[in-house]
């Protein structure tokens, strides 16, 4: 009897030692296989991840459609990339009237948007720069520009016929006033 335990006893050191071998060799397919998957995976290392928008057709398109002057940058340098474009008529804006949306990572890598709508001035700036607070005035192109300053962004708004419109996001004040002064 004390043979079968013996026999018993080598085999299951033995059915460790596989185990564990076998452990290690699957490790080692799968990591050739994730490696070899790297490889042919398209990436750019010299990329930053933004992903840049055409805007001009939505823009002209936007145009036609709103009920305001709306306003579109024209002359920004490659720099400004933009990164969104929105236009939502009251129809369905759920009680955000006509809105315009167009937003950019700046030269300095900061973000800038252009948020323009028929709504309250109020109700768009608390929706824009929450818990902004008036910060003086820019003069850009020969307009004054109020400034608000909130917790996280900060913001220029003007009032133009039946719209407001904010330049907001973490871009520095000189930028959203090089952005206002495309405007169009």
């Amino acid at each position: 009897m004390s043979h079968h335990v013996g026999v018993a006893g080598e085999s299951r050191g033995m059915r460790g030692r596989q185990t564990v071998r076998d452990m290690v060799l699957s490790m080692l397919a799968v990591g050739a296989v994730v490696w070899i998957g790297y490889l042919f995976l398209p990436h750019d290392a010299s990329g930053d991840g933004v992903h840049t928008k055409e805007y001009r057709v939505a823009a002209a398109s936007a145009k036609r459609a709103a009920p305001y002057t709306l306003l579109v940058p024209e002359g920004l340098s490659d720099k400004w990339r933009a990164t969104s474009v929105t236009y939502d008529p009251a129809s369905l804006g759920k009680g955000k009237g006509n809105a315009w949306h167009l937003g950019f990572v700046t030269p300095a890598g900061q973000y800038a948007a252009i948020e323009q709508s028929d709504v309250a001035r109020d109700i768009l700036l608390d929706a824009t720069v929450a818990g902004g607070k008036p910060d003086g005035t820019s003069e850009v192109a020969g307009q004054s520009w109020e400034r608000l300053q909130g917790p996280k962004e900060r913001a220029l708004t003007i009032q133009t016929g039946g719209a407001t419109t904010v330049l907001t996001g973490t871009a520095s004040y000189e930028e959203l006033a090089e952005l206002a002064q495309a405007l169009k």
